[in-house]
């Protein structure tokens, strides 16, 4: 049903703070790629204090950072040690302050210092005003120890479209050579950036925050940060909001590729029933399935200029992730269609290669969390088919970049299904159109919370939904900071072109 009142809600019990202490996972699971659910461990202990000062941001004065000091691998507490960089900003009303709210960025490879100093208004006025709110480069990025890559070894990452068993291992080989390389300019962090080292860091912000239980807001990737807190540390728990989410049970490599293709698809086919539709959309009237499959022919062909780089071809590759998906996440279909009206009038380039663009050194995050085995190009090709089949409009999505650039890599925290037990309710909220995270995925998250698992649909567009309206906004709102659980099967309705000029 559609939210229109919170009528009967349910509160959060009370509850005392229980401490358990358990040993560290078993290494055999990234051994065997199953995973056992983590162990509950002994509250971590942060070197020294928070010391906060102002960013280097003079226009943003009201953002303070610091660092805090964690191990490289947890499991070796004692070890070499490394400086986590934080971000908060304080909350408005200091009078009707809950705490701290500890945002989970996505990606992975987003830098939650920087939401927290530019782009704080992603969060709503009442959270900004009831609470702290405070993030951090997860380890690998930003100012926490980044992955860093020679930019030349970079630039001649194979293409993605493996024609041959000799493409496929010369990728194999060019993968291994890629993580020597960042791992010799990275430094020992290199090889302990899984989301399961990233719960500990987190608790370890939350315990030197001063916080007894943990608010959490955790974002796309953040959101498997948050699942796997919860599993870790499910009586640390105050609140947890899980946006726009990943499903970390999803084993089978054909399964998740699939799964994400679906889902990109579902917004492509969104936009063109939009299009159909409104009298503003720049293709109205026109098959817009026509004009976009001769733009993707173009940019085969090499043919099809970037419009940010004049005169420079745009690969088919970026054609659909940085034109299409882009517009997808922030719900832009107005927007995507002036691109694509725009690129089909502009006059052919001569035919020339494309160049295939580096992924982003955040890379050996998502490869650390995800076991995507593919044994040889025969497989590979049949995961290319699938993928094109269950997304005609949109070939080679990023999922499938992933999946090739993390060939041959070890997997420290591979899929498992959710354990979680002894945890608050938990709010997973997703659209009902998500491009990256399926409202699928939703639903097996909030079922594999168990009792705590509590979906909110935003029968919507786009990648996030928390600030989608009123109904979506109050209700999280309400439940971040009054412990107010929504009924089970909340709905909000879609807003009329949110986002969407």
């Amino acid at each position: 049903m559609l939210l229109r009142d919170r009528s009967a809600p349910r509160r959060i019990a009370a509850r005392g703070t229980a401490v358990a202490a358990a040993a560290v996972m078993a290494a055999m699971a990234v051994i065997t790629g199953l995973a056992a659910a983590p162990a509950v461990h002994a509250s971590p202990s942060a070197e020294g204090a928070l010391r906060w000062a102002p960013c280097d941001d003079p226009e943003k004065p009201e953002a303070e950072c610091a660092t805090l000091s964690v191990p490289v691998d947890w499991t070796r507490p004692g070890g070499p040690r490394f400086d986590l960089a934080v971000a908060r900003r304080k909350a408005t009303d200091p009078g009707a302050r809950v705490g701290s709210m500890v945002f989970g960025p996505g990606g992975p490879g987003d830098s939650g210092v920087a939401m927290v100093v530019g782009r704080i208004s992603r969060f709503s006025p009442e959270i900004r005003r009831r609470f702290d709110i405070v993030s951090f480069d997860p380890r690998g990025v930003g100012g926490s120890n980044p992955v860093t890559c020679s930019g030349a070894l970079l630039a001649e990452r194979p293409s993605p479209e493996l024609r041959s068993q000799a493409d496929f291992d010369a990728t194999m080989a060019y993968n291994r050579r890629l993580r020597a390389d960042c791992r010799a300019r990275t430094g020992p962090v290199f090889d302990h950036l899984d989301t399961s080292q990233t719960v500990r860091d987190v608790d370890a912000l939350r315990a030197a925050l001063g916080e007894r239980e943990l608010t959490f807001h955790g974002s796309s990737y953040g959101t498997l940060l948050g699942a796997q807190y919860a599993e870790t540390y499910p009586r640390r728990v105050r609140a947890m909001v899980l946006e726009s989410v990943m499903d970390h049970s999803v084993r089978a490599t054909r399964d998740f590729l699939r799964s994400e293709a679906g889902a990109a698809e579902d917004s492509f086919q969104e936009f063109v029933k939009w299009c159909d539709d409104a009298a503003d959309c720049a293709l109205h009237g026109r098959d817009v399935r026509a004009v976009w499959q001769g733009l993707l022919a173009r940019a085969g062909r090499g043919e099809l200029a970037d419009p940010a780089k004049p005169g420079t071809p745009l690969s088919s590759a970026d054609l659909v992730n940085k034109t299409a998906f882009k517009s997808f996440y922030q719900a832009d279909y107005a927007g995507l269609a002036k691109a694509i009206a725009r690129m089909e009038a502009s006059g052919p380039l001569p035919a020339s290669p494309t160049s295939v663009a580096p992924l982003p050194a955040a890379t050996p995050v998502f490869c650390s969390d995800w076991h995507l085995p593919v044994r040889d190009y025969r497989e590979y090709a049949s995961l290319v088919t699938e993928m094109n089949t269950t997304a005609p409009d949109l070939p080679y999505l990023l999922p499938i970049h992933m999946a090739a650039a993390c060939l041959g890599a070890p997997t420290a925290n591979p899929q498992h299904r959710l354990d979680v037990r002894g945890a608050p309710p938990i709010l997973v909220s997703n659209a009902l159109h998500d491009p990256a995270t399926g409202h699928p995925w939703a639903v097996s998250v909030a079922r594999q919370l168990g009792r705590g698992g509590v979906l909110l649909t935003y029968e919507g567009h786009g990648h996030g939904s928390v600030t989608s309206g009123p109904c979506m906004e109050d209700t999280v709102d309400g439940y971040l900071t009054d412990l107010t659980v929504p009924a089970r099967g909340t709905h909000c309705p879609a807003v009329p072109f949110r986002r969407i000029r």
